[in-house]
């Protein structure tokens, strides 16, 4: 069986996983620990596994490359839409700090439970990280986040996340086969980037 220290290593060979921080986190943050007992052994392969509910826990190259696109840092308030077993939700805990906040958003009952069981293992602090059921609008209308990542694939973008995001921010959100990367430069305007080569559960609300 793989072990965590050899995967982040094949992540960091392949050019994927560059910054330290991130890294730091990918090494702290144990990816066996938010996946079924069923898929224990596979915990450090490079690819997706399920989770339940026909969803899946994302390949670590894939979320590592989204959270490099995303470029979190200590301090940064984020929302992650899509939070599954709560793995991108403790990462990026672990990486913004005492002084950061993470909202983990889950529409799936059993998943909300099974990834605040998960996450509590790293971050008790529910005023700082925690994971609650989506609404029936897309992300937290009325509040703004630096950074957003969404981890199921949108038909379009959504424009309600973009109005969500403070100026200078943050989105990574797949959107049908890319992963698309806005920039907010100003209230009206912000900066997009396709990265196409790219396969999500689709994004349901």
């Amino acid at each position: 069986m793989k072990d965590l220290d050899s995967l982040i290593d094949a992540i960091i060979i392949d050019r994927v996983l560059k910054s330290r921080h991130i890294i730091e986190a990918f090494e702290k943050v144990d990816r066996a620990d938010f996946v079924p007992d069923m898929f224990k052994e596979a915990a450090y392969v490079d690819a997706p596994l399920g989770i339940g509910e026909n969803q899946t826990i994302s390949q670590p190259t894939t979320v590592a490359f989204m959270l490099e696109q995303l470029s979190p840092q200590k301090g940064d308030k984020v929302l992650d839409i899509g939070a599954g077993s709560g793995w991108t939700t403790a990462v990026l805990c672990h990486i913004v700090g005492d002084e950061g906040s993470v909202l983990g958003l889950e529409r799936i009952d059993s998943l909300i439970e099974f990834g605040k069981f998960n996450l509590a293992r790293y971050c008790q602090d529910e005023t700082r990280c925690r994971i609650e059921k989506a609404g029936e609008r897309l992300g937290v209308p009325g509040k703004k986040f630096d950074k957003i990542l969404v981890s199921a694939a949108a038909d379009e973008l959504p424009e309600e996340l973009i109005e969500q995001l403070n100026v200078g921010g943050k989105l990574v959100i797949p959107v049908r086969d890319s992963i698309e990367v806005l920039t907010k430069t100003s209230d009206e305007e912000y900066q997009r980037e396709s990265i196409y080569g790219f396969r999500f559960v689709p994004l349901v609300y």
